[in-house]
């Protein structure tokens, strides 16, 4: 089995979420966050893309129910052992399937818990779940019962990190041999993609976001490619991956010599970097740290061109996205503690002057402050 954590990590994670139970009074956790199913067993796959759960009881069994493809995912990736195969037919009903196992597991008028927060369980599979359950058992939301748990790391999940913060520097690395006019966004980002790759990394949980020109003011990818102009700007958003755990990382880099406005946008993003990274303290909210962002930004007269929110927990994530719980908005009540790992974005898009200026990067908790997981100068690069 390849397994990237000791089985002593994997026991002390069941221990904690079977302690999480209890404190809700569930009698079992439907896990559908493919997050969790890898955080709890090492179950990797791509197959959550269709129905399948991980059920942890409160006396500690563990049933993963999935489709025939993902049988060997598990039996190669994971530590579990009892794996129930729903089978494709028309009119196949899994959710009736899960039922029948639950039923199996002495289930029937328990309280479980339901991850409602994951992209396999779609809206329609999330009806079907609930009308098969409906008279069958007390329904809970506990999306974020792991969640919570995944945001203190263990040693071992911080030295994933800290490698995939090196990839995401080797990756600026390469960006920054190529950037001048007349070069093909394409080629930059298969350089990018190609260091982490050649350094052990992974796919990353969503794409890059790569844009120049008035598409340097986006913080979404979108398809099609062009070459740089001799004077242009270019934003890259990005993050290196090692088994799963990323590092984002975020940069506009003027071509050709930085306009007056990228340079006072950029001392301005510097600034408000520093002071999130000051807020970033054991004890502290998580909102703390966007209101330390948005305080620079609006003291600058950039209210107009910032966010509302400034960052969020990095971790073990899947496709669509590498954005983890919790976010950086004001009023977000988590509180910080040793062993978290966040990104920081300060991100300025101004539609008046037609300027992007952007500068992101991921930290660990650790020892009563933030470090910072990229080796990588913030100052203003020019291509």
């Amino acid at each position: 089995m390849a397994l990237h954590f000791t089985d002593t990590e994997f026991a002390d994670r069941k221990a904690r979420l079977l302690a999480s139970m209890q404190d809700a009074n569930i009698d079992a956790l439907l896990m559908f966050r493919q997050e969790s199913m890898y955080w709890l067993t090492g179950y990797d796959t791509f197959g959550y893309v269709y129905f399948q759960s991980l059920v942890l009881t409160a006396d500690g069994r563990v049933v993963l129910m999935t489709r025939a493809p993902d049988l060997r995912q598990a039996q190669n990736t994971s530590n579990i052992a009892d794996i129930r195969i729903w089978v494709d037919r028309d009119g196949a009903s899994p959710a009736d399937d899960l039922r029948a196992i639950l039923d199996e597991l002495a289930l029937a008028g328990g309280r479980l818990g339901i991850e409602y927060e994951a992209y396999g369980l779609t809206g329609r599979n999330a009806m079907r779940l609930n009308a098969a359950l409906d008279g069958f058992a007390t329904l809970v939301d506990e999306s974020e019962m792991v969640s919570r748990l995944r945001l203190v790391k263990s040693a071992a999940e911080i030295a994933y990190t800290r490698r995939a913060g090196a990839l995401a520097d080797d990756a600026l690395d390469a960006a920054h041999a190529l950037i001048a006019g007349g070069v093909d966004e394409g080629d930059i980002l298969a350089a990018m993609h190609s260091a982490i790759y050649r350094g052990g990394g992974d796919d990353p949980g969503n794409e890059f976001v790569i844009g120049s020109g008035p598409d340097a003011l986006l913080c979404r990818y979108k398809s099609g490619r062009r070459p740089l102009d001799a004077e242009d700007q270019l934003t890259l958003e990005w993050a290196g991956a090692y088994r799963h755990y990323h590092a984002a990382m975020m940069r506009t880099i003027p071509v050709g010599r930085a306009q007056p406005e990228h340079l006072a946008m950029h001392a301005a993003c510097v600034e408000a970097l520093e002071a999130c990274h000051a807020a970033f303290v054991p004890g502290n909210l998580v909102g703390d740290v966007f209101d330390a962002h948005a305080q620079v930004m609006d003291d600058r007269g950039y209210q107009h061109a910032r966010l509302n929110a400034c960052g969020y927990s990095m971790g073990t994530t899947f496709a669509p996205n590498w954005m983890d719980w919790p976010m950086f908005y004001h009023g977000n009540p988590v509180v910080l503690g040793e062993g978290m790992v966040f990104f920081m974005h300060m991100i300025l898009m101004d539609s008046e002057t037609g300027r992007a200026m952007n500068l992101g990067e991921s930290f660990v908790l650790e020892n009563g402050t933030g470090h910072r997981l990229s080796r990588s100068s913030r100052d203003l690069f020019v291509g």
